[in-house]
């Protein structure tokens, strides 16, 4: 950790030189984060590794005022160059900076979060994201030219008329085979051919890649830069991404539709499969659209990191609420003041960010308690059902029979790996908590995202 320039001592213990900070290399100065749920909207800068960090309006002005004099970097008078740039900062905030507070706000807020170099000339460290039940171990699959190339090809199904089309296609496909087809008949007749089993896995697999997809298309669509596509594990489970961090820059309304054009798309998967049985009358592709009605349910719960908490999050105009759980359960169970996070929303954003924390952890606790006391029962009942599959694949299955138990077993020993990573987390948080609080208060940095 870098300590101020006036502080900063070199190898052999002389101070170091001073110098004019500059934005860090890549950095870009985005401007408002727009219908936010703050009382004074955050200011966003773009960082590279597609960073967006958010800036309250003092420190982005101070950002901005050494980029625009970022030609004085080159002047021997150093103390002359910062004095210019406090200058500009206090006329532009209508408050006196001077340049010592301006060497402080730099070496402790702006560079820490990788947005400046610091005042003794070093570069900041890489800062990396670790979000609360977030997804674990990314790997990008599709480089960023490719997924601008996917979300061209798609960009179309956001027009009204189109979207108005595809929502109706939608409701009359679910509709149809929802009730006049049996789905307990489809069901019957795909355990009893394990292909059937397979090609339902890979249409799921398929109708999350084209989810994928619609987020990519809508944040094109609506004027930002989608990123890479990949995949990585969230709480086990294995799961597909698409990097749209550049939809902050756009308002409310682009946010929401970047955020439901995964299920959108999940819809007119919905309406390919149903023509794809019209044509066939396949009856396990009824199994499918069921497959994909789960997918769209799981994804718009707004408790854990599915679209739902994105929906929610930017109706709010907040970026991440699970990091005002803490806080608001000070403030509810403990009867404590509310902290400098809550003062700094607004009063209807906080009252509905408290209305999700208080609905969601109690229900993430009873999940959890309810999967921890079923635990020895699930171990038990995957055990039995690990060493039938077994048995029955060592009976001279074919290929498709051993790929189909090979399967199952996975699927079934992934819930009990996944309990362990979450009760895993949750105690290595509570370690943490618990030192940071023995210790006292320290250092605080301004929230990135």
């Amino acid at each position: 950790m870098n300590a101020p320039a006036n502080q900063a001592t070199g190898d052999a213990g002389a101070p170091a030189p001073l110098t004019l900070p500059a934005l860090a290399e890549g950095a870009e100065l985005v401007g408002e984060f727009k219908n936010s749920g703050y009382r004074e909207p955050p200011q966003l800068v773009y960082l590279p590794g597609r960073r967006i960090v958010r800036l309250p309006p003092l420190l982005f002005l101070v950002a901005e005022a050494l980029h625009e004099h970022r030609d004085l970097a080159e002047t021997r008078d150093v103390p002359a160059a910062l004095d210019t740039v406090a200058a500009s900062v206090s006329q532009k905030a209508g408050a006196r900076l001077s340049a010592e507070q301006l060497v402080y706000l730099v070496d402790r807020k702006l560079a820490p979060l990788g947005v400046t170099t610091y005042s003794d000339g070093t570069p900041p460290a890489r800062v990396k994201a670790d979000p609360f039940l977030g997804l674990k171990f990314k790997v990008a699959v599709i480089p960023e030219p490719v997924t601008w190339f996917l979300a061209g090809l798609f960009g179309w199904l956001f027009r009204p008329i189109v979207v108005a089309a595809a929502v109706t296609a939608v409701i009359v496909s679910e509709v149809w085979l929802l009730t006049a087809r049996s789905i307990a008949d489809a069901l019957q007749q795909t355990f009893l051919v394990p292909v059937s089993i397979l090609m339902i896995m890979g249409l799921g697999v398929l109708s999350c890649a084209f989810h994928e997809i619609g987020h990519a298309a809508a944040c094109r669509y609506g004027g930002a830069r989608p990123g890479v596509m990949g995949c990585g594990i969230y709480l086990v489970w294995p799961a597909f991404y698409t990097d749209v961090t550049e939809s902050y820059r756009l308002g409310r309304a682009g946010r929401l539709r970047t955020d439901l054009a995964g299920v959108y798309f999940n819809g007119i998967f919905i309406v390919g499969l149903t023509l794809l049985y019209l044509a066939t009358g396949f009856e396990p592709l009824l199994v499918a659209v069921l497959y994909v009605n789960v997918e769209m349910v799981q994804q718009l719960l707004p408790t854990l990191r599915f679209d739902g908490y994105y929906i929610m999050s930017d109706l709010i105009g907040v970026p991440d609420l699970f990091k005002y759980i803490g806080p608001i359960l000070r403030r509810t169970l403990l009867r404590r003041p509310a902290d400098a996070r809550l003062r700094d929303l607004k009063r209807r954003p906080q009252i509905l960010v408290t209305l999700w924390v208080l609905t969601v952890v109690p229900l993430l606790v009873f999940q959890i308690g309810l999967i921890v006391s079923q635990i020895p029962n699930l171990v038990a009942k995957d055990w039995w059902m690990v060493r039938r599959l077994a048995f029955t694949a060592s009976q001279g299955g074919g290929p498709l029979e051993l790929v189909t138990s090979g399967l199952q077993i996975v699927l079934l020993v992934l819930p009990l790996a996944g309990v362990a990573l979450i009760l895993f987390g949750f105690a290595r948080r509570l370690v943490r908590w618990a030192v940071r609080y023995v210790q006292g208060p320290g250092p605080q940095a301004m929230p990135g995202t």
